[in-house]
């Protein structure tokens, strides 16, 4: 019993001195943080999205203590939490430019024409290995939602066939444009009034036959615009947003209606259908 009794003693006393060992390890070799590092990180989302370019929230706000990286670098936080890092960090708080995605594709089941049907997994990764998605477009989105899956703000949904962004949702994070097989996901500014939902590459003639609405390059967009703001380039329009000035002549001169104003997209998606779509008019080379 007595032996017993003198174990648990220099067990207990030799336990003892080895948690004053390792408490005072710990205090010699701690390796001191900035306390900055937990306070920017609490005003980030959490969301870890790598649109800044960074791992997740901590990296960038470990980045921002040591200079590395801009305050406003996280698109996603709102513009307080923003004004928060910045006082934190001790300098004058800069409101960025606010982006949103957009999805340059206005190909739906109605008006995008198909090569197959696909029965496979709902991955548009996996549809584009097969023979580019089942679309005719090589550049139209497969609409099977791997876009949908990165977003972590539940901003982006697949209606009718084509990915529709949820403007007031989107924070511009960039994980859709990364994931994008056909890379027609593309960062706008917030506030821009038209966009060009066709990325085909391929001459008037060759998009006519597998979309009924694609762009034709017949360049009435160009010769209209009054700020020299949109241009057609390798067969497919597009907007200078440094440029425009929100007009609408484009939208309106367009014969293919592949114009659209940002109020168009409605909560059901790309609404549009063949009534008043036309080719070039007659003499108009493409």
């Amino acid at each position: 019993m007595v032996n017993i009794l003198w174990a648990f003693i220099w067990f207990a006393v030799i336990s003892g001195i080895l948690g004053l060992l390792l408490a005072f390890a710990s205090k010699v070799f701690a390796v001191k943080t900035d306390e900055r590092i937990e306070k920017i990180s609490e005003c980030l989302p959490g969301a870890n999205c790598g649109g800044c370019g960074y791992t997740g929230c901590e990296a960038l706000a470990k980045a921002i203590v040591e200079g590395k990286a801009d305050v406003a670098a996280c698109n996603s936080a709102s513009d307080e939490k923003l004004e928060e890092i910045a006082a934190i960090m001790g300098v004058e708080a800069k409101t960025p430019v606010r982006y949103r995605a957009q999805v340059m594709c206005s190909g739906t089941h109605e008006l995008a024409k198909k090569k197959y049907i696909y029965d496979g997994i709902a991955d548009c990764v996996a549809a584009n290995k097969l023979a580019g998605g089942d679309k005719l477009c090589p550049n139209g989105c497969i609409g099977l939602g791997t876009c949908k899956a990165a977003c972590k703000f539940d901003a982006i949904h697949i209606i009718n066939g084509v990915a529709a962004v949820d403007y007031n949702k989107c924070r511009a994070c960039g994980s859709c444009v990364a994931v994008c097989p056909k890379q027609i996901i593309k960062l706008i500014p917030f506030d821009s009034k038209h966009w060009v939902g066709c990325r085909s590459s391929d001459k008037g003639a060759v998009t006519r036959t597998y979309c009924d609405v694609g762009c034709i390059a017949c360049k009435m967009c160009e010769k209209k615009c009054p700020a020299g703001a949109i241009k057609v380039d390798n067969f497919v329009a597009s907007i200078d947003y440094e440029k425009c000035i929100g007009c609408g002549e484009c939208e309106k001169t367009c014969p293919r209606k592949i114009i659209w104003s940002s109020r168009a997209q409605t909560d059901e998606g790309l609404i549009r259908d063949k009534e008043g779509v036309s080719d070039v008019p007659a003499g108009t080379a493409v």
